[in-house]
């Protein structure tokens, strides 16, 4: 798999796609977990998303199950050295019920929690995974400079956050001389929503043009999640959900659906080397519950899109 640089001046590397451990530990079980980032490991996967809240919404979740799954795989396998692990802060729940934020003592026990669940002294990135309008961003760029700063993140990462406010937070926190986000999270994939639609997902932020253009021009690394829809793609009889249901929707459909058939490959395969091979280059985040569903978004993000037939994705609006 081939591996880039990460953001500005970094030194971390990313793979072209990036495991998300999500379901570990909840809907996925362990020894499924285990099989899984093992052949992840051995096509040359390096990079591992989890976060502090996976998975409390799922029945008998309470939050941190994929960060102890995965930290119970890296003791096992003794294979720290050369992965990028990403967790994230901020959309667990908090004990007035709403989500916990990004207070300073929240991004300090929970990155705690973190570490202790994953086994180790630091993670690679680290997000905030929501934004936080109630603690002012001074307090919250600091604190998470503070994690830099102590060794214990190496990379600071935003997650559904707007434009806007990701510009803001940078150009704070390069004024006071902190760590800034140089990557970015947000939902994408080849099918686009219908505009101004409220996501259901709660939390869940669609990456905007405007996200796209900034992230772009300044160079920043861009990670996309429920790229493949939940299956809907490749699986016929998964109905999408209804802000998906327009007359842009259909276009692109028939437009994946002769790209997939000229290329003889699966429309999952098809949206991943579209996503991988565009600008700004995207590293989606793979979500899946068996090895065999993992081989095939393997082979899509090796695919390579001829410029006429990525041409005759771009087109279809």
């Amino acid at each position: 798999m081939r591996q880039r640089s990460m953001g500005n001046d970094t030194g971390i590397q990313v793979g072209t796609v990036c495991l998300g451990a999500m379901p570990f530990g909840t809907t996925v079980d362990e020894e499924t977990s285990f099989a899984i980032l093992d052949r992840f490991v051995e096509a040359g996967g390096t990079t591992i998303d989890t976060a502090n809240c996976y998975s409390f919404w799922v029945d008998g979740g309470s939050g941190g199950e994929s960060e102890t799954v995965l930290g119970r795989w890296l003791k096992d396998r003794g294979g720290r050295d050369g992965l990028t692990i990403a967790s994230k802060v901020g959309s667990g729940p908090g004990p007035d019920g709403q989500a916990e934020g990004l207070a300073p003592a929240v991004i300090q026990e929970q990155l705690e929690g973190t570490l202790r669940r994953l086994g180790t002294d630091h993670v690679d990135l680290y997000y905030a995974h929501r934004e936080d309008r109630t603690t002012p961003d001074e307090e919250t760029l600091a604190a998470f400079h503070r994690t830099v700063a102590d060794g214990k993140s190496r990379a600071l990462g935003a997650s559904n956050h707007t434009a806007w406010r990701l510009a803001e937070t940078r150009s704070l926190a390069e004024r006071r001389g902190w760590t800034p986000y140089t990557a970015v999270q947000q939902r994408y994939s080849y099918l686009q929503p219908r505009p101004k639609t409220a996501l259901p997902e709660g939390g869940h932020v669609h990456a905007s043009d405007e996200l796209l253009d900034y992230v772009s021009a300044h160079r920043l690394t861009f990670f996309a999640y429920t790229t493949l829809l939940w299956g809907a793609y490749s699986r016929p009889e998964k109905s999408l959900p209804e802000h998906y249901a327009h007359p842009g929707t259909e276009r692109r459909l028939r437009a994946l659906a002769k790209v997939s058939a000229e290329l003889g490959a699966t429309p999952s395969q098809v949206v991943l080397a579209w996503l991988t091979g565009g600008e700004p280059a995207v590293v989606p985040i793979i979500g899946v519950s068996s090895v065999a569903q993992l081989d095939e978004c393997l082979a899509g993000a090796e695919l390579e899109l001829p410029a006429e037939l990525r041409q005759v994705l771009d087109e279809a609006v």
